[in-house]
């Protein structure tokens, strides 16, 4: 494992409770950095700040991310408990399950939207004035080759993740001077809990779609993620690095 130096960091990441987010703050702290971790999931949360503690400092907080107050109570606590944030992490995310668009329910497609795309925004709210006022932050959002490509049968998911993107691209330009980055990956799919609401046939649609002929480890996510969060990331903002095996190549 290469060393990537976040000694001393502050890094929130939410859906930090499994999956790619936990594989997240596991790299983070391999590296030297405290994480915060903001899950739905209070049991998973007590579960995965448990397991990570031999490897650094772990705080957690139980947050609904689609809900603002919950949000900026979340940030403030952060900020108190730690004096600083200096990594935002924005990895929390749902499929909502498959189905063609016109058979997508209402309140299904509106919850994909608001757990994938609103959340960040809130959270990009909450935390981006004190980076600000710092000078200094890094923030990477975990999107999704569905959001350059459109997946069939996740019309909701796949909007949500170009959303993300566009969010990313829009906020890196308005803080480019000002000490804060942003960035996204676009991975292909991970063989993580979030396959549990997707039908065979989609899952199995995502692997063929990928030439090396496997699914991304959350813990090669992690790695990519890990650099975008570091101080040696200096001249990368708005941009959307591709973890797809080849599927993706712009």
């Amino acid at each position: 494992m290469n060393q990537i130096d976040l000694q001393g960091r502050v890094a929130v990441i939410t859906g930090g409770a499994q999956g790619i987010g936990y594989a997240v703050a596991e790299r983070c702290l391999q590296s030297g950095a405290r994480v915060v971790l903001w899950d739905v999931d209070e049991a998973r949360l007590g579960e995965a700040r448990a397991a990570l503690a031999p490897l650094g400092q772990v705080d957690t907080a139980t947050v609904e991310l689609s809900d603002e107050t919950a949000v900026n109570d979340a940030a403030r606590r952060a900020l108190a408990l730690a004096g600083r944030v200096d990594i935002l992490v924005n990895n929390a995310g749902i499929t909502g399950g498959n189905a063609s668009t016109w058979e997508l329910d209402p309140a299904v497609w509106r919850r994909v939207i608001e757990v994938n795309l609103i959340a960040p925004y809130l959270t990009c709210r909450a935390l981006v004035p004190a980076m600000l006022d710092a000078g200094y932050g890094r923030i990477v959002n975990i999107a999704s080759v569905a959001g350059k490509e459109g997946n069939p049968n996740a019309s909701h998911y796949s909007a949500s993740k170009a959303g993300l993107i566009a969010l990313t691209k829009s906020l890196a330009k308005e803080t480019a001077q000002r000490g804060v980055l942003v960035n996204a990956v676009a991975p292909a799919a991970a063989r993580t809990a979030i396959f549990d609401s997707m039908t065979p046939q989609h899952i199995e649609y995502m692997r063929a779609k990928i030439p090396m002929g496997r699914f991304v480890q959350p813990s090669e996510i992690a790695a990519m993620v890990a650099w975008l969060a570091s101080e040696d990331c200096s001249f990368t903002t708005g941009s959307v690095l591709d973890i797809s095996g080849g599927r993706a190549t712009y």
